[in-house]
């Protein structure tokens, strides 16, 4: 008989880590070892208890759960153990999320899961995969495009042309300052509105102003 998947239960109220206790020790091939209610407990838990997944909540009294995600994982590539920590929580933001996985956490799933769902992204992550629940992913995708200004993908010629929107530059304006044709103003207006997904050319000139692109 294989051996169960001893889980540490991380989290600063009392009713969670019980009601996660009493579902968990009813599922075949789990194990609740201990639980701990802050992120320093959690550290001493897991050097006395060596469990193989820490189910970690974020945002608790005391030492909070990216500090004890980065302090377990420090120690355990230190011991060459084999933990695991998984966060548990109901904070969907990426100021959480993507500090508390460069910190080491191998998954990351709401409190609004199912029972069944957390017992499976458990399995999971001990199987060395990384958990990150579908409305996480999404979160993190938005915010790894926000991070990379949509004018970055604007020519620069495109970018002469944005900056003279920002100005409030007519067509023939543009076209008399560039250089160009009236028709070529035009094509460049036309990308640029394309690329930056915007209605027209006022939104532009706001989003030149907003980005310093003037």
């Amino acid at each position: 008989m294989a051996e169960s998947i001893r889980i540490l239960i991380v989290d600063d109220h009392e009713m969670v880590r019980m009601g996660l206790h009493t579902f968990l020790m009813t599922e075949e091939g789990l194990e609740v070892v201990g639980e701990a209610k802050d992120g320093k407990e959690a550290f001493e838990l897991v050097r006395e208890l060596l469990p193989d997944v820490v189910l970690m909540d974020l945002v608790m009294d005391g030492q909070n759960g990216i500090e004890a995600t980065a302090k377990i994982h420090q120690w355990v590539q230190a011991q060459n153990q084999n933990i695991r920590v998984l966060v548990l929580t109901s904070y969907l933001d990426h100021e959480m999320i993507i500090p508390v996985l460069e910190a080491g956490a191998s998954g990351y799933i709401l409190k609004t899961s199912s029972a069944q769902e957390i017992a499976r992204a458990i399995r999971r992550c001990y199987g060395g995969e990384s958990v990150i629940e579908g409305q996480v992913a999404t979160m993190m995708l938005q915010h790894m495009r926000n991070a990379h200004p949509k004018h970055e993908q604007l020519t620069q010629r495109e970018l002469e042309v944005l900056g003279l929107l920002g100005q409030g530059k007519n067509n023939k304006e543009i076209g008399e300052i560039l250089h160009i044709g009236l028709k070529t103003v035009k094509t460049h207006v036309s990308n640029i509105l394309a690329k930056l997904e915007l209605e027209d050319r006022t939104n532009a000139a706001i989003y030149a102003n907003k980005h310093n692109l003037v």
